[in-house]
This record gives structure tokens, C-alpha cells and sequence, in this order.
């Protein structure tokens, strides 16, 4: 099975390793999880926001592209909107910022193009790719690798690492399987790889050729560079769809997505938990784009397959983008994380998820590990999930058997319950003064701050009170100088009477 490779900057990141064994990166939740299609906690937020006019050009981070963002809070007008890093969530990670209104003085650019260089990676794509053609040419007693640099080792480079630990008589099964070679990062907020377990890569690879895809478009696979020619892999950053190497890279996966008219081909991501939904359905849509301009006319209303890989908390913002999504039962697990693993039972089985626009009628769950077909549903679910007659649906996401509650008109959790105050299932020690979903803009409950009909009226008044903030400013900025000034001529006119008298008398 042919695969491209889209690697993926910044946050924790990764997905698929060559020779079927496939790697996922996967930050620490650290969050509760999501109510309703809300998916925000608390009265207050930060959102991204995409101009209205696509031409318009964000500031470069080392990252690529920035994204524009703006601070919510329910009921108050936005704040002033900024531009901050698409990959990393935690400013030591990368800490650019600008106002989105700032004018740079051509040094501060020229200083943080500099900077932008020097944090590119040490080897270009035609260097890794040049490295890798000598690597292989080697006899296997003179292939090594330096597990504490992370770098395939030439002959050449033995000294820079002759004290570090080194494996030696690297195969080309090994060069296949990086993960085998690449120790996982371990950082949670900017690097953190978690490695899908035997059974989760089996059956992902198994189900892929079952459904007669043959080439697959892994979007997500950092540092493995070094492991692939430049037609399987391309320097990604999939929160702004930016290929650091250019329109040759941007050609590379064209080429990919477009080969026998976009047939038998399917996308397969496994983004970080942490990052925004939004970010990577419009990232997924200009490759969906991609792989459209490549279709027939009769062909143009296909849809691009795609597997994401996600928390199941997630699923009303990932079909709030892509309606067609469907949500399977199917639980991912992993080999290096102490929770997600597979055999667990009640809230420690692991949330994470495969949407697809696959249809699900389609999709065999292995019945050896309890999965069954409703026959209502049309679909495996597993074995806890019972089928309700009320929502006519089997509703449960967590792998729990859930409940129907006839005062909410639906199945919810077994640990909830119906709070009169709130008029809604909820857990038993919950806040009933708590935030609410709804608009940030008006509070009512019917809608989201971007389809408030009072959006235009928020951003005139939150444009007045910038504009009143800037004049003020401006004010005590002209006071404070006036004052200096006036000081300053004091002082002149007091050293200038005191020389005089000086001058005086020594008269």
C-alpha cells in the first residue's frame, strides 16, 4: 500500500509509521469534556478567527502562517484580535504575538525573519533525502543510528557521536518502521508521541485494504524526515495548511491525491487532543479541494475518504463541520500511555474514536473483542452499546450502556442525572449556577457568537471602544509630554538664571 506522508510541526504530533506499524501522538486531556456542540468551558474564551477575505496574509512564526484569534467573554464585546502561533498552545514553546492592528518597524520584521530561520531544522529535504540515499547504500555492519541525537549516523559523522549510545546494524525492515529507531517525545504540550498499540495498527491496515484503498495520505508524522524520499513525504503543518518547502511539496501531494483520478485513495489523521477543531476542518477542506480538482464531473459530488482520529467527546464539532461524518464505536488504544489501553472497562476505557464519511454498514469492528451488528443501526457497535427504542438509536458514546432519560428525550450517561434546577441530566455534584452554552454575544441559548444576528453591532461597538481607548491613549501620551517639555524649560530657565548671578558675582 502506497502511503504520503504529511508531517506535522509544533503541538504533539504524529501518526503513521512505514511498514504498516503507525504512530500517534497524544496530549494528556487534561479538560472535561465537552457538552453539546459548545465546546468551550467556562463564560469566557479564545476563538479563531478566518478573515473574509482569503487573500488576506497572516505574520510568519517559525511555524508558518499564524492564526488570527480573538478573547470572548458572554455578554461583553470582543476584545482587541491578535495573531498568535497555529502549532504551539504554550507561549514558551513559541512565543510570537501582534496585535492584528500593529505596525512593525523594518527591523523588528528583518529581526524576526532571522529568528524564523534559525529555527528551521538543521537539514533541508533534499539533505535528509541525499543522507538517506548514502545510508542505505552502506553495508549493514556500518549502518547506525544515534538514539540520543535521533539522526541516522554516516561514516562521515562518527566522531560528533562518538560517545553517545549508538544502534548498530540498522536493516531496512528498521528504516521502514522509524518508530522502532525514534525514541517518542515526551513533552505533553508541544512534542508528546503516544504509539498505537499492535491491535489498533492491525486493524487500521487490515480495514484500509479490506475497503480497497491503496494509497493512503497520512497527514501527521514528525521527524520522520529523515526516512522518506521527497515523493512520500512532505514538511507539514496541518493547522494552516502550509508546506514549508514550498510548491514543489504542494505539487508532491497533488500529484498524490490526483493519481487515477483521485481513485482508491483515502486520508488518515490523528491530530493532538489540544488542538482547534476548526483549524483542521478548514485545513481538511482545501485538501478535500485538492483532491476534487483531480475528479471527473460526473464524479465532482464524491467525497474524499477520510478517517479522523479523535476523542469521542469531540464528535458535535467534527459533524458541525463535516455533516456527513459518522462516529464508530471502535475504541483506538495505545501502547505507551498509562490510560489508553485496551481491556479497560467503565470511564477508563479509552475515549479516542474514528470518524469517517465512510459508510458505517461498511466497516467490520472485530467480534472477538465483543463488537456486534445492530441490525437496526445498520452498524457494529460494542458491547455495552444497547439499542434504545425511544431515540431509536444506539446511543452510547463511551462504551458504557447509557440511559434514557424521558424529561431530556434522550440517552445520557449512567453517573448523571436529572437536575430539576437546570432542567437537564448532569452529574450529581455539578454547579447549577455553572456557565451556560450559548452566545457569547447576546447569552442567548439558540445559537453560537459567529450566527449572532448582533455580531455587526458587537464589532461597531467594540470598534468605537478601541477607537476611545486609542484617543485617550494618545491624550495622556501628549499630557506626559507636555509636561516633560514644560519641565524641561524650567529647568533651562533656572540653571540659565543661576549662571548669571554666578557670572555676577565674580563681576
Amino acid at each position: 500500500m502506497e502511503a504520503l506522508c504529511l508531517s506535522l510541526v509544533g503541538s504533539d504530533r504524529g501518526f503513521r509509521d512505514g511498514g504498516g506499524k503507525m504512530a500517534a501522538p497524544r496530549d494528556q486531556l487534561g479538560a472535561v469534556e465537552e457538552k453539546g456542540s459548545s465546546g468551550r468551558q467556562g463564560s469566557s474564551g479564545v476563538e479563531v478567527v478566518f478573515p473574509s477575505d482569503p487573500a488576506t496574509s497572516a505574520p510568519l512564526c517559525p511555524h508558518g502562517p499564524t492564526l488570527l484569534f480573538v478573547k470572548v467573554n458572554q455578554g461583553k464585546e470582543e476584545t482587541r484580535r491578535f495573531y498568535a502561533c497555529s502549532a504551539c498552545r504554550d507561549r514558551k514553546d513559541c512565543n510570537f504575538f501582534q496585535w492584528e492592528d500593529e505596525k512593525l518597524s523594518g527591523a523588528r520584521l528583518a529581526a524576526r525573519e532571522a529568528h524564523n530561520q534559525r529555527c528551521q531544522p538543521p537539514l533541508s529535504r533534499s539533505q535528509c533525502v541525499e543522507r538517506y540515499l548514502k545510508f542505505i547504500e552502506l553495508p549493514l555492519s556500518q549502518r547506525k543510528f544515534c538514539q540520543r541525537c535521533q539522526q541516522l549516523v554516516l561514516p562521515d559523522d562518527g566522531e560528533k557521536h562518538r560517545e553517545h549510545q549508538i544502534v548498530g546494524d540498522v536493516s531496512i525492515t528498521q528504516l521502514k518502521r522509524p518508530s522502532q529507531l525514534l525514541c517518542p517525545l515526551e513533552n505533553k504540550k508541544t512534542n508528546a508521541q503516544y504509539l498505537f498499540a499492535d491491535r489498533s495498527c492491525l486493524f487500521l491496515v487490515d480495514l484500509l485494504s479490506t475497503l480497497g484503498f491503496r494509497r493512503v495520505l497520512c497527514v501527521g508524522t514528525p521527524r520522520y524526515s529523515q526516512f522518506y524520499m521527497e515523493d512520500s513525504f512532505c514538511h507539514y503543518n496541518m493547522f494552516n495548511h502550509h508546506f514549508f518547502d514550498g510548491k514543489a511539496a504542494l505539487e508532491v501531494c497533488r500529484t498524490f491525491l490526483q493519481e487515477d483520478k483521485g481513485e482508491g485513495v483515502i486520508m488518515v489523521t490523528d491530530p493532538p487532543f489540544g488542538g482547534l477543531v476548526e483549524p483542521l476542518a478548514v485545513t481538511f477542506k482545501k485538501l478535500i479541494a485538492m483532491w476534487k480538482e483531480g475528479q471527473s464531473q460526473e464524479n465532482n459530488r464524491k467525497e474524499l475518504p477520510i478517517f479522523w482520529i479523535f476523542p469521542y467527546f469531540f464528535e458535535s464539532r467534527i459533524c458541525q463541520f463535516f455533516p456527513s461524518f459518522c462516529m464508530l464505536d471502535y475504541q483506538v488504544d495505545y501502547d505507551n500511555h498509562a490510560l489508553y489501553k485496551h481491556g479497560k472497562t467503565g470511564r477508563k476505557q479509552s475515549p479516542v474514536r474514528i470518524f469517517t464519511n465512510i459508510p458505517p454498514n461498511k466497516i467490520i469492528l472485530p467480534i472477538e473483542e465483543g463488537y456486534r451488528f445492530c441490525s437496526l443501526c445498520q452498524r457494529y457497535v460494542s458491547r455495552e452499546n444497547q439499542h434504545c427504542e425511544h431515540c431509536n438509536s444506539c446511543t452510547s458514546k463511551d462504551g458504557r450502556k447509557w440511559n434514557h432519560c424521558f424529561l431530556c428525550k434522550k440517552c445520557v450517561k449512567p453517573s448523571w442525572i436529572h437536575c430539576d434546577v437546570c432542567n437537564h441530566c448532569a452529574l450529581p455534584d455539578h454547579s447549577c449556577e455553572g456557565p451556560k452554552d450559548g452566545c457569547f454575544i447576546c447569552g442567548e441559548l439558540d445559537h453560537k457568537r459567529s450566527t449572532c444576528p448582533n455580531i455587526s453591532t458587537s464589532k461597531k461597538a467594540d470598534k468605537a471602544v478601541r477607537k476611545q481607548k486609542q484617543r485617550k491613549s494618545n491624550k495622556m501620551k501628549m499630557e506626559t509630554t507636555k509636561g516633560q517639555s514644560m519641565n524641561h524649560i524650567s529647568v533651562t530657565r533656572r540653571k540659565k538664571r543661576r549662571e548669571r548671578a554666578h557670572q555676577y558675582l565674580c563681576s
